[in-house]
């Protein structure tokens, strides 16, 4: 009988999650469990993933992705007293910068769903593979989180906390059989970015961005850029003298 892997992906119904799910599928049986907000839109993915995957056990849960309890409830749920072999929080949302300078509302909302959600699911399945022992985290930051700037520093400050996070997990994990991974893609071609393209911003292909995420995942690399020219541009970015990097419009 196959042994299937098991694989969790939360905020599933992101065009960068659903193309690293239908990489997985194809690999290898997989037992996916898809956690996300809707459950119409999880229920379309797990469908299409058991069309494109030879052996598959797709599942869709939704969670209140704000409470604490329920972060914590789902993960205990889904993932019992069986290992884990894969993890991706992929969840956030790029919010519009002026409107979250404008109202607080909407900014403390994005660093909720964007920061701090993320960071409590990986947390709650931090605590299983640790007991175990063994698995791979994921974690998708971005390369906003590198520096902060004016266009979009709610959604950077954002990420730059996954960044944090994703790194002390690093620290704590070292020298055991757990991984995790930093995943800090570039502007990637997604409905999330669809204004950008709009615009005429060249996007990375999200099937180009799902193949380099699971395959740094696979080899456990600690940090993962999508692609690697943005580890180049974002190293300059970061190493810019303030009295030149605040004379830019970025």
């Amino acid at each position: 009988m196959a042994e299937f892997k098991r694989i969790f992906i939360v905020g599933a119904t992101s065009a960068i999650a659903e193309h690293c799910a239908r990489l997985w599928v194809q690999k290898a049986p997989v037992e996916i469990t898809l956690i996300g907000r809707d459950q119409a839109r999880l229920e379309r993915v797990a469908q299409d993933l058991l069309v494109r995957g030879p052996q598959v056990r797709a599942h869709a849960v939704t969670a209140d992705f704000l409470s604490a309890d329920a972060i914590e409830k789902i993960v205990q749920d889904t993932v019992g007293d069986g290992a884990v072999d894969l993890v991706l929080i992929a969840h956030g949302i790029l919010p519009d910068q002026q409107a979250c300078q404008d109202d607080l509302g909407a900014c403390r909302q994005a660093l909720e769903i964007t920061a701090v959600s993320p960071a409590l699911f990986a947390e709650a399945f931090a605590k299983r593979m640790a007991r175990a022992g063994t698995g791979t985290l994921g974690i998708i930051s971005s390369v906003a989180g590198d520096r902060g700037r004016k266009s979009n520093y709610v959604y950077g400050a954002a990420k730059g906390l996954l960044t944090r996070y994703a790194q002390g997990m690093q620290h704590r994990f070292a020298g055991s059989g757990v991984k995790v991974v930093l995943i800090k893609p570039g502007p990637t071609d997604t409905p999330m970015t669809a204004k950008f393209k709009d615009q005429g911003t060249k996007l990375i292909p999200v099937e180009v961005a799902a193949a380099q995420i699971v395959s740094g995942m696979e080899k456990g690399s600690p940090v993962v850029y999508v692609t690697g020219i943005w580890q180049i541009i974002m190293l300059v970015i970061r190493h810019l003298p303030r009295f030149i990097f605040n004379k830019m419009d970025l």
